[in-house]
């Protein structure tokens, strides 16, 4: 037979109610009696009724991640895992579960985040940008339920909360460490040119040329789709061009990875006569031959801060919606030891 509430109870001398407010962290109860009553628990492998609390609490104490299951690539890469190790971290030490879940709809025209919302099953929701619909945000808003976006949303929506790395600063970054290594005629690689995130980022890298009087040449910017075999494409297309760029900034290691590739192909010296910067300081950067400059983005500090917010606006229904905006920074490789030097780059880009 199962330990009770009243087995607790009765072993360490006090009412039900006394173990209850404990179990509750609720009313003024001694430390030595709270000491104690732990103890018995733990003693007795006694664990309180979760349903039960939530009950009397009002609280599930879950939050659920919304993810996208038919995009592949949202579960095999770096940004992906190190984002939930981040939100998982922050809901342990905090008391919540968290529950991963499709956010696409199903048959039954509702999706699972929705029957998780609405049918009281978790406290608050993070969802990524890319899932972002205006409609269910306004369902959110008007029972305000708590909940987060991962990344910065392609609409305006200044009336919520958001979480999301500063791509444009990452952009401008690699654009100065470039020309500050010696080259001047940039190419730039993007995995998408529908995303915030790849905007954002040619943004600042058009502004890190344009720094320093370097005009941008739009033919050097390339969208393609993010492996290894479309970068390579991409480059080898670039080299066919009359006026060559010099270096390349990719929107991951796998176009990087294709970059390089054409380089060498095409019979360039890397770093000497070409230079590579990858974003994502992903463990195989260092790796590669020779191993790439990245711009290093927080992951691990993405998903933390989303989960710190939520969990917030849970236990704060009055807090004011925020945007936070994580800094990258350069981590300087061989990809980009040229010969020679470029731009004198000061830290603030002067």
């Amino acid at each position: 037979m199962s330990v009770t509430i009243k087995d607790v109870a009765k072993e360490a001398g006090v009412s039900p109610s006394t173990v209850s407010r404990v179990i509750n962290k609720k009313g003024m109860i001694s430390e030595e009696t709270r000491d104690n009553i732990l103890r018995i628990m733990k003693e007795m492998n006694y664990f309180p009724n979760s349903t039960a609390r939530s009950f009397v609490n009002g609280s599930t104490e879950a939050i659920a991640l919304i993810v996208d299951v038919v995009d592949v690539r949202a579960y095999s890469n770096n940004f992906f895992n190190n984002s939930v190790f981040g939100i998982e971290t922050v809901a342990h030490t905090s008391g919540y579960n968290l529950i991963i879940t499709n956010g696409r709809v199903n048959t039954e025209n509702i999706s699972s985040a929705e029957k998780l919302v609405f049918g009281k099953k978790v406290d608050g929701i993070i969802l990524p940008a890319s899932m972002v619909k205006r409609s269910f945000i306004d369902k959110l808003k008007e029972i305000k339920f708590p909940y987060v976006i991962l990344g910065e949303p392609a609409q305006q929506l200044s009336d919520s909360s958001w979480v999301d790395i500063n791509n444009i600063q990452g952009g401008e970054s690699a654009a100065e460490h470039l020309l500050s290594k010696g080259y001047e005629k940039i190419a730039f690689l993007s995995s998408g040119e529908n995303d915030v995130f790849n905007k954002n980022r040619i943004t600042g890298y058009c502004r890190g040329l344009a720094n320093h009087g370097v005009s941008v040449n739009q033919d050097y910017i390339r969208h393609c789709i993010p492996n290894a075999d479309y970068g390579m494409k991409a480059m080898e297309e670039l080299f066919l061009q009359q006026n060559k760029p010099n270096a390349v900034i990719c929107s991951d290691y796998n176009l990087a990875s294709g970059a390089l590739r054409a380089a060498k192909k095409s019979g360039f010296c890397v770093p000497r006569d070409f230079g590579v910067v990858s974003f994502d300081n992903s463990p195989v950067a260092e790796l590669s031959e020779p191993p790439f400059t990245t711009v290093d983005i927080d992951t691990f500090d993405l998903g933390e801060q989303a989960a710190k917010i939520l969990i917030q606006s849970i236990q704060d229904k009055e807090m004011p919606c925020r945007q936070i905006l994580i800094s990258t920074k350069i981590i300087a490789r061989e990809s980009t030891e040229k010969i020679g030097e470029g731009f004198r780059v000061t830290q603030n880009g002067n």
